[in-house]
């Protein structure tokens, strides 16, 4: 569709239809979700009942999380034995999630903040994978998935970071309005349409709608390792990857321990699966000592491929001060098509592998330790 098509059709501008229709807008799949926000009431602020998981939910069993074995152990270079074949093999690439709105960040570009003084959280994945391509004498293809937001200056960075052993492609994720809780276009404080990237579910399609996906199966691709940029201790260990050609199913998801606040796994109706606490109905307790979803996974090739039909959940914000409604899609719901393994690593210490950052007060929280994981790892922020 055409940007003046779409500006007549929704009343909008015609630069922000420009942009929808340069990351990919779907009018269709944006109207019958209009349509389902209309013909109901949410049942408070923020918290709708169409986003809740039907069927009979349970927590994990304890065999149901798999120990990723500790550094040293017989069992764990196995598993990195098998890893840095498939590496050096190059069946294997990184997805980094940089999409986002980066709001908690003043609207910067998250990925190209320091994650230490001098290193930027693009820069320290980077230099992990320069290291294990060095190691292997392999490429490592890395993959950036940007937002209308992030991706001129990602494309930008990526074009001065990119080397013959790890090169840089950028897959944009989509782009939506937001509406009000009635369904009409909401509009900023100035009147402007307000965009919105639609959540990290939609990896998928990004990397098949970007031609990347295709380009690496037929290149010998065999699975992706996929993490958030924020979370610079999630590096590319073989032992992971090992883990997951080990447990032969198509998704390996890395969990921690800890109390469940956010995603963590579940059984519904016997799948096991990453579930978010927002779509738990109410009455079911979230465990205490649960198995936390980090959002770093492994999936084989073809879970990307096969287009699974990943749930838009209602996700109510306030805006200027106004409650907006908008929807996303989360790519630990893949886990609810195909049979996943759930990957117990470590949060701290040496071999830890959870040190997200939502926001500045966060990251300065956190320096001190992300600092120690990845000096273990032989990356230092330059002096």
């Amino acid at each position: 569709m055409l940007a003046s098509d779409l500006a007549d059709r929704y009343g909008i501008d015609i630069a922000a239809a420009e942009t929808l229709v340069a990351y990919g807008f779907e009018p269709e799949t944006f109207d019958r979700l209009r349509s389902l926000l209309t013909a109901r009431q949410p049942s408070a602020a923020g918290s709708t009942d169409a986003n809740w998981v039907r069927g009979s939910i349970e927590p994990p069993q304890h065999h149901d999380l798999v120990p990723l074995p500790p550094p040293g152990s017989a069992a764990r270079e196995q598993l990195a034995r098998a890893g840095r074949e498939a590496i050096a093999g190059g069946q294997v690439g990184v997805l980094l999630l940089a999409g986002g709105m980066a709001t908690r960040f003043g609207g910067g570009v998250k990925a190209l903040a320091e994650a230490l003084p001098g290193l930027t959280f693009a820069a320290a994945k980077l230099a992990d994978l320069r290291r294990v391509a060095s190691e292997l004498r392999c490429v490592i293809p890395l993959w950036l998935m940007t937002s209308f937001q992030s991706d001129g200056m990602l494309r930008e960075w990526a074009a001065g970071a990119t080397t013959p052993d790890v090169p840089i492609g950028i897959a944009p994720q989509g782009v939506s309005m937001r509406l009000t809780p009635g369904g009409d276009v909401f509009r900023d404080a100035d009147g402007a349409v307000s965009l919105h990237a639609p959540g990290h579910g939609d990896a998928p399609w990004a990397m098949q709608r970007s031609g990347r996906l295709s380009r690496f199966a037929d290149g010998g691709g065999r699975c992706l390792f996929v993490t958030n940029v924020d979370n610079a201790a999630a590096t590319l260990d073989p032992a992971v990857i090992g883990a997951h050609l080990a447990g032969a199913k198509p998704l390996t998801c890395e969990v921690v321990g800890g109390a469940a606040t956010g995603g963590s796994a579940w059984r519904v109706d016997g799948r096991l699966q990453i579930v978010e606490s927002f779509r738990l109905p109410p009455g079911v307790n979230l465990p205490t000592a649960g198995a936390v979803n980090t959002n770093s996974l492994v999936a084989d090739i073809e879970v990307f491929a096969a287009g699974w039909p990943l749930t838009w959940f209602e996700v109510h914000k306030q805006v200027d001060g106004a409650e907006v409604v908008q929807f996303e899609r989360l790519i630990g719901e893949l886990s609810a098509f195909v049979d996943t393994a759930m990957l117990r690593v470590e949060r701290d210490g040496p071999d830890g592998r959870f040190q997200p950052v939502k926001d500045p007060a966060e990251l300065e929280a956190r320096r001190p330790e992300i600092a120690r994981i990845l000096a273990g790892r032989g990356i230092d922020a330059p002096q």
